[in-house]
């Protein structure tokens, strides 16, 4: 049986996910958890979009049906692993002939309950950016660089809290060292869709804490709706020592390849000066790493205080803090947030 779907509908549903795009298509942003099975290969969908617009949409689907043919069992083997039980969403681009015939093509050999989304991948994308725009309670956990604010973040979700990890889902700390020792960041797009699924999972009437960033993340952006929120939220400022900030930096940085935190370095030498730059490497070369982490701090410091002023200084709420110790600091943070 097949039958259409709704966005809505399918974050309901416990039904795996297909997505019959290209793997190009697939890689720039896909449903969170949905499994690319692709009709065409990306060439193949170049061909097919190259005939429709020279030829016609007759002589683009016979081309079309020629690269799938071979395929057609394959297609069937791979959704019986991806929904084993028969049942199963496909979409592709906007819910027309790719899903529709893959669709097809699964209920003719024994799937009971194929269903396609309305509107595809792209009604999905406005959906995602049409949620990301609607109002949510955040609370802003700030303070210095090294300061161990994600630490905080999930200190708090132990302590049952709705926290959404921003850098977690970009794959990037969010300075000049933010990528050492993480992933290839997702694309833009599907950073945006896993913080939407993020934030579907959490109540809107609760507060959700997050943690202060600039708009960019490394090579990705925080959705302008969603980041305007977060400029006009309270941010509760955590004021920790430099010291025992360098101290905390030492601890997750020592361990780093010396070539990559050269490289990052070199990358804030013009806000380091030539000076420090030349200081912050000869000691990192000496491996004292407590002295480098001071150098960048300077440089840090000063641009987050930068930052700190297009703020509305009646929505930051300081906290002074001794010492880095995750817990501690973030039951102080909340119990400020508690009597606001």
């Amino acid at each position: 049986m097949i039958s259409e779907v709704s966005i809505g509908e399918v974050f309901h549903s416990a039904y795996p996910v297909i997505d019959v795009r290209s793997p190009g298509e697939f890689k720039s942003g896909h449903i969170p958890g949905a499994i690319n099975i692709p009709l065409f290969s990306d060439d193949e969908r170049a061909d097919v979009g190259t005939v429709y617009k020279k030829k016609s949409q007759k002589a683009a689907t016979e081309l079309g049906y020629d690269y799938v043919k071979p395929k057609l069992q394959s297609f069937i083997t791979r959704s019986n692993d991806v929904a084993p039980r028969g049942k199963v969403t496909v979409h592709c681009w906007r819910g027309g002939m790719r899903s529709k015939a893959f669709a097809g093509h699964l209920s003719k050999n024994g799937f009971v309950d194929v269903k396609v989304i309305i509107g595809g991948y792209k009604a999905y994308r406005n959906f995602v950016l049409e949620q990301l725009g609607q109002p949510l309670k955040l609370n802003i956990l700030g303070g210095y660089t090294g300061s161990g604010k994600t630490h905080m973040l999930y200190e708090m979700k132990q302590l049952g809290e709705q926290v959404v990890d921003l850098e977690g889902l970009a794959c990037h700390k969010g300075s000049a060292f933010g990528g050492i020792g993480l992933g290839q960041q997702p694309s833009v797009e599907q950073f945006e869709n896993n913080l939407h699924l993020e934030i579907l999972k959490l109540s809107r009437e609760k507060p959700i804490w997050v943690e202060d960033e600039s708009h960019n993340i490394g090579s990705v952006k925080i959705p302008m709706p969603f980041f305007n929120q977060m400029r006009k939220a309270t941010l509760y400022f955590t004021d920790i020592p430099k010291e025992e900030r360098a101290k905390h930096l030492v601890s997750e940085y020592a361990i780093c390849d010396s070539r990559q935190l050269a490289g990052s370095i070199h990358r804030i030498s013009r806000r380091l000066g030539g000076l420090g730059e030349k200081k912050a490497i000869d000691y990192l070369n000496e491996e004292n790493y407590y002295e480098t982490a001071l150098i960048t701090l300077t440089y840090y410091d000063k641009y987050y205080l930068k930052s700190m002023e297009k703020r509305d200084t009646e929505s930051v709420i300081h906290t002074e803090l001794s010492s880095i110790s995750h817990k501690e600091n973030a039951i102080t943070v909340l119990n400020k947030a508690s009597q606001k």
